[in-house]
């Protein structure tokens, strides 16, 4: 072999290792996905408590681990793009935060392992075979969203005994599994606590405009607003209707009842984000998502906005109050 050629091939070895050892000292990519805006209050406590997950673990950014975000900052329309941008970065795994980031995750790659939260429905969202074995390259934990939605109108029975007509807000398309499975479940629940529900559902953005003067329409005895990031971002506009119409409302967003809401009942999305962080450990260190079970939350919060009730109007029980979580004074 002359000198020439043993360089060539030299380098076409060398230069593999060279990417190789450059990958090692920024470590394993990881990117965060979610529809939410990077600015939101959840989204950072969501990230702060992943990032602790993996420094528990003795992960370090930037030496053994590079973790990245993208945003949807609310509009739908943004994740089939951002989706196929990570998988071209050919992360080590994607971690969703969301039912829509997920779809989008999953449409866009079958091979990098992805670890969702705050997922309403993963059987029927088409996620996960089962719980005990997803199957696939996703897994992760459940948002339960029927069973939560359900416990909300429970809750509002508690704490208005009265009420007999409740608008359930809601958005993206109603025939997606996951809300048809929370309007089901919804039904079920509302025919034992002997409630009307009125569908009111925000498809875009575009269109809460209406669906809010719907719901002004119809003045019900209440208002649930169930988890979507478009209602976080409009929640100004949101609350000045129940202000006006001087609704009770129940969230699913811990956010908008500090930020205003009367109350919220949610599973804590941080406990959540926290865990993903081990089951990103355990799939970079050899286990495969489908091997990983499912698992449903472990810690929910129910918060209480005092200030609200009292603008409102409202007196809330003082025996609903022993079972809040947070009381908002």
């Amino acid at each position: 072999m002359n000198r020439r050629a043993f360089v060539i091939g030299l380098g076409a070895v060398l230069a593999p290792l060279a990417v190789r050892a450059q990958q090692a000292t920024k470590g394993s990519l990881v990117v965060f996905f979610t529809l939410d805006s990077r600015a939101s209050d959840r989204v950072s406590s969501a990230l702060d408590a992943l990032k602790q997950g993996f420094r528990d673990l003795g992960y370090v950014e930037g030496r053994n681990l590079t973790l990245k975000g993208r945003f949807g900052e609310a509009r739908r329309e943004v994740l089939v793009g951002l989706a196929r941008e990570i998988a071209g970065m050919e992360p080590r795994a994607i971690v969703t935060f969301g039912t829509p980031a997920t779809d989008a995750a999953k449409a866009a790659t079958s091979t990098v392992p992805i670890v969702f939260f705050s997922v309403g429905d993963p059987i029927g969202s088409g996620f996960a075979a089962s719980l005990a074995r997803p199957g696939g390259n996703l897994t992760g934990f459940s948002f339960v969203g029927p069973e939560v939605a359900a416990k909300d109108l429970e809750f509002l029975k508690d704490a208005f005994p009265a009420i007999k007509s409740v608008a359930v807000l809601g958005a993206g398309k109603p025939d997606h599994p996951l809300a048809r499975a929370v309007w089901g479940k919804l039904v079920e629940s509302a025919r034992a606590l002997d409630i009307m529900l009125q569908r009111v559902q925000v498809p875009t953005d575009e269109q809460l405009d209406a669906a809010l003067a719907r719901l002004a329409a119809q003045r019900p005895d209440a208002l649930l607003v169930l988890n979507d990031p478009i209602f976080l971002t409009n929640r100004q506009r949101i609350f000045a209707v129940v202000a006006r119409l001087r609704l009770p409302a129940m969230y699913q967003s811990s956010e908008l009842a500090h930020d205003g809401g009367l109350m919220a009942y949610v599973p804590s999305i941080a406990e959540q984000a926290r865990r993903a962080a081990g089951y990103v450990d355990r799939i970079l260190k050899g286990t495969k998502p489908a091997d990983l079970p499912v698992e449903q939350p472990t810690k929910f919060d129910l918060v209480i906005n005092l200030k609200t009730a009292k603008a409102l109007g409202l007196t809330i029980p003082p025996a609903l109050l022993l079972r809040a979580d947070q009381v908002i004074e």
